[in-house]
């Protein structure tokens, strides 16, 4: 029989919320647990994806109880007292548990990269706290692998309770069902392995996504633990995208823009980690529409001006940058990027505004131009609204005009398609606006597919952009350091 039975279910590895001064945010910090609270078999402070490698102990110590004053006996409290060092871990393990959590999660000693006789020593002097201990193996941040067999000796110690492997190594994983299984609780933490993970033993999740979707991991682990993988299968499925974004671009960063487009404003992450560095501009955007299809961006009224004195109003999916009103169709200006692979990204420079101005004059006389010189490399691809593509690569063969012009084209009207329905560009003030796309298609491009889904995420991605008027000066200069090269990337 396993050691508890209170250790399964679903844990969100909660963020940090930071000010704009990189100082702990105890308001939002409450409003955070509370958002999850109602979805979740317990709450994870201080993990890896609430930065406590960037927290003082002090600093860590006031979000444990921040956390058990906020759960008020709700659910358990899992708080992360993992250290470098066996001294510190101790201390503030033994915080812990005088502060009330019902156990720590205790990461593997990282950096100097402890052999695993002086691993299992660590941990066995954690043990005489009489406190119930969680080993945490995440060896891809702390250099350390537990493996199988150490995972099994500690397995032994008697206060040790659970396991949460995040190393997405599924054969480890499977050697601890086979190992350990029924004597401690089995966690994962990598979210793309979790229903996977669910469906072969494990007894729950610790996950950064938990943070955004927490119902929707409820029902994933509802729907195994009550036999019907099909309905698992098909709602993991649904949160893949959202998932995969997350924690292959910087957990914690993701997870915190993600709910700051929720209306949680939990700030950035701690220096070093940048908005624009691991977590990219690109995904960004996509991480919204996922959000959005998964309901946890809702819609508002917006109020669309193109000519003074006329109104179209419209429900758009809107985030809290979203202006109340967009006005000033003079000339719109956005920019989108998407990916992968590298010879098939796409990178859309797109112009809108009303016909009879800048934009409008403007997408006239080229193709005026273009008919005088005889020339047909320009072409108007959709009429409502009127838009224009333009290549930014020169067409020399067949084959490129085929990129282009027929699924480069096919993903752009998608995405033109969609931001209709979606109320981003209302039927309103389609006969009023025109737009001008500058399409990129590497010369080398092959996949169809791709070509045509990478554009119509760089125009959705464009479009939105050009009439939120974003990025914003105040992100251009918070993520000036972080500019890149989309292909090729020398400080």
């Amino acid at each position: 029989m396993p050691k508890t039975d209170w250790f399964k279910g679903i844990f969100p590895a909660l963020v940090t919320p930071f000010t704009k001064d990189e100082e702990i945010n105890d308001e939002t910090f409450r409003t955070l647990i509370n958002h999850v609270l109602p979805d979740v078999n317990g709450i994870v402070p201080c993990g890896t994806t609430g930065e406590f490698m960037y927290l003082s102990e002090k600093e860590r110590m006031h979000l444990i109880d921040i956390a058990v004053d906020t759960v008020s006996g709700k659910v358990p409290v899992v708080a992360g007292t993992g250290c470098p060092g066996t001294r510190q871990t101790i201390t503030l393990t033994q915080y812990a548990k005088d502060a009330g959590a019902k156990a720590a999660l205790v990461v593997s000693p990282f950096y100097l990269k402890p052999s695993f006789k002086e691993l299992y020593e660590h941990y066995d002097a954690l043990n005489a706290l009489d406190f119930p201990i969680i080993l945490y193996n995440i060896p891809q941040c702390t250099g350390v692998h537990k493996k199988w067999w150490t995972a099994e000796g500690l397995a032994k110690l008697d206060n040790v309770i659970g396991i949460k492997d995040s190393s997405g190594d599924l054969p480890f994983l499977m050697a601890l069902f086979e190992k350990i299984k029924g004597q401690i609780s089995i966690f994962n933490g990598h979210d793309e392995m979790g229903m996977p993970a669910l469906a072969a033993g494990a007894d729950g999740l610790i996950l950064a996504s938990a943070n955004l979707i927490p119902d929707k991991w409820q029902e994933i682990y509802t729907a195994v633990k009550s036999g019907d993988i099909a309905k698992a299968q098909e709602l993991m499925a649904n949160i893949q995208n959202l998932v995969r974004i997350v924690v292959r671009n910087g957990a914690n960063q993701a997870a915190k823009e993600g709910l700051i487009m929720m209306g949680i404003p939990v700030g950035n992450s701690r220096r070093p980690i940048m908005p624009g560095g691991p977590f990219r501009r690109e995904d960004r955007e996509e991480l919204r529409i996922q959000l959005e299809k998964l309901g946890k961006i809702k819609r508002r009224e917006i109020e669309f001006e193109v000519r003074a004195g006329q109104v179209v109003k419209s429900q758009y999916p809107a985030v809290p940058y979203t202006p109340s009103r967009i006005t000033d169709f003079t000339m719109k200006v956005g920019e989108g990027f998407a990916g992968p692979p590298i010879y098939e990204l796409a990178h859309i420079d797109l112009l809108i505004g009303v016909k009879d101005g800048p934009v409008g004059l403007a997408l006239e006389e080229a193709l005026e131009r273009q008919d005088a010189e005889n020339v047909n490399t320009l072409r108007i691809i959709c009429e409502k609204p009127r838009t224009m593509l333009v290549p930014t690569v020169t067409v020399r063969t067949e084959l490129q005009a085929e990129h282009i012009y027929t699924h480069a084209t096919e993903g752009v009207n998608m995405a033109i398609e969609k931001s209709i329905n979606d109320g981003v560009l209302p039927e309103g003030i389609l006969e009023d606006i025109c737009m001008i796309a500058n399409v990129f298609v590497h010369p080398a491009a092959a996949n169809r597919f791709r070509i045509k889904i990478n554009n119509y995420k760089a125009m959705l991605h464009a479009t939105r952009k050009a009439l939120e008027e974003r990025p914003s000066v105040e992100e251009l200069l918070n993520e000036k350091e972080c500019a890149r090269h989309p292909f090729k990337y020398t400080p």
